[in-house]
């Protein structure tokens, strides 16, 4: 044998081998798609759109109106718009999960099975805030997936939808799980599952499955700028929905824990302007008036670092984990006051639907996030008028926004300064006063009250 020969032989046996090593480590979804598919349910739903009137610029009362009745074409005073959507068998007694947008405001519902048996169902009940709805079939012994538990999930571990987008029954995609915990704009109760697997149009409400076969996540929104998968993918975690589901099955509705708080995220400055060493927590902005917190002595400026023993790392954890907490429970809330850990005892009052856990001051942190390195603003002490119209017992009015980096930090000409740190201003003396005091350097929190809303925003003095 040539020496060519052979090593033309090993270079083939190797790329044989490497080939087949590479196979071994690709997973296999066959086996799960066969045993858990049967579960996965296609839901459509039909929507009737009623008009108030043939002529909707023209009033009845116009001569016109006749004319227009008897011999221009009319457009039917009923209408319908059909869906799509997916979802899956909770159980084997016709109990199925799936979004709450998949049915909302729908008069008509059918499942069809992959079977394709098909069922008129109807909504047991939706909650919105979730995305989740539990919908009820009558039949038995249906096929029902495996709950599994989101919190073992691992980023960049392989996961599997199975739905039907675009109408096409029983697809399934699969990819990895990109991250958890991921909180988006109006969705304050839901830690998302961030995925690259293909979603699109009608795999809404289908079921995100583990390695295992079990179901972890209710495949729910995507993020789009042409209308299909980009890669970016949130399925709700199984847990969540399942303590949604459990609470619509036995009453028709979700209770949910408030305690009456304006919160924002606590930034690298802000937390070095309050004290704390690293930015862990939920900032207070606002504190609703003989609401729990506030007859619990919580108040603006504090920094809650936990809720009933479970730590709050972050602004987004607070809302969900009040909300999972029951309505009259008395809790400890460990939080962070003027340098030290202080303990208070909050008793939970329930939110009412109209209602919000902690409305987030958000949008104004997020106008004057930029932090700045020096205080160039004008500020007037406000008149008792303003201060009556405004409902509050003390604040200064920004005049003028002189320095380039307090522009930079958003400040605007009418915000009102309410607190510098956790000190409420009352004058503008006072204001300089406490100005005088922090170091060169340092970060200060100015609390600013922009129209309904108020916020932090840190700026770095100037160190010169």
């Amino acid at each position: 044998m040539s020496r060519k020969f052979f090593g033309l032989a090993v270079l083939v046996a190797g790329v044989f081998f490497i080939s087949l090593a590479q196979a071994k480590e690709l997973p296999d979804f066959t086996g799960l798609v066969e045993k858990q598919g049967p579960a996965v349910v296609n839901i459509s739903t039909t929507q009737i759109i009623r008009h108030a009137q043939d002529f909707p610029n023209v009033p009845k009362n116009d001569p016109f109106y006749e004319f227009f009745r008897r011999f221009a074409p009319q457009m039917p005073r009923e209408q319908e718009s059909q869906s799509l959507g997916s979802g899956f068998i909770i159980s084997a007694d016709g109990y199925i999960m799936t979004n709450a947008h998949v049915v909302d405001s729908a008069n008509k519902i059918t499942v069809r099975l992959t079977d394709k048996r098909e069922f008129s169902a109807k909504v047991i009940g939706s909650d919105k805030r979730t995305d989740v709805a539990l919908l009820k079939i009558e039949a038995t012994g249906l096929p029902k997936i495996t709950v599994g538990d989101p919190n073992n999930l691992k980023v960049g571990e392989w996961v599997v939808a199975i739905g039907s987008p675009f109408g096409f029954d029983s697809s399934v995609t699969a990819g990895i799980v990109s991250a958890k915990g991921r909180s988006l704009p109006q969705d304050n109760f839901v830690p998302f599952i961030q995925t690259d697997v293909a979603i699109n149009p009608g795999n809404s409400g289908g079921p995100l499955f583990n390695m295992n076969g079990e179901v972890v996540g209710i495949n729910s929104q995507i993020y789009t700028r042409s209308g299909g998968s980009m890669g970016l993918s949130f399925a709700i975690p199984i847990d969540v929905a399942t303590q949604v589901t459990d609470q619509l099955r036995t009453s028709g509705k979700v209770t949910r824990g408030l305690i009456g708080v304006m919160i924002q995220e606590l930034t690298r400055e802000l937390a070095e302007s309050f004290g704390l060493s690293k930015p862990n927590g939920a900032l207070i902005s606002n504190v609703e008036k003989n609401g729990p917190a506030d007859k619990a002595g919580i108040e603006a400026s504090d920094v809650i670092l936990k809720f009933d023993g479970k730590s709050v790392d972050s602004s987004g954890d607070l809302p969900r984990i009040v909300a999972a907490t029951k309505p009259g429970s008395k809790v400890v809330v460990d939080l962070w006051r003027k340098g030290e850990i202080r303990h208070i005892t909050v008793e939970v009052a329930e939110m009412q639907e109209d209602a919000k856990l902690a409305r987030s001051a958000q949008k104004l942190a997020d106008d004057v996030a930029e932090m700045i390195s020096r205080l160039g603003i004008a500020v007037i002490e406000l008149t008792r008028e303003q201060l009556q119209e405004l409902q509050i017992k003390g604040g200064l009015l920004v005049e003028e926004v002189k320095g380039s980096a307090a522009r930079a930090a958003g400040l605007q000409q009418g915000d009102v300064l309410l607190a510098i740190g956790n000190t409420p201003i009352h004058s503008l003396n006072q204001f300089n006063e406490i100005l005088k005091q922090v170091p060169k350097g340092r970060n200060v929190a100015l609390l600013v009250r922009r129209g309904n809303a108020a916020s932090y925003v840190a700026i770095r003095l100037d160190e010169k």
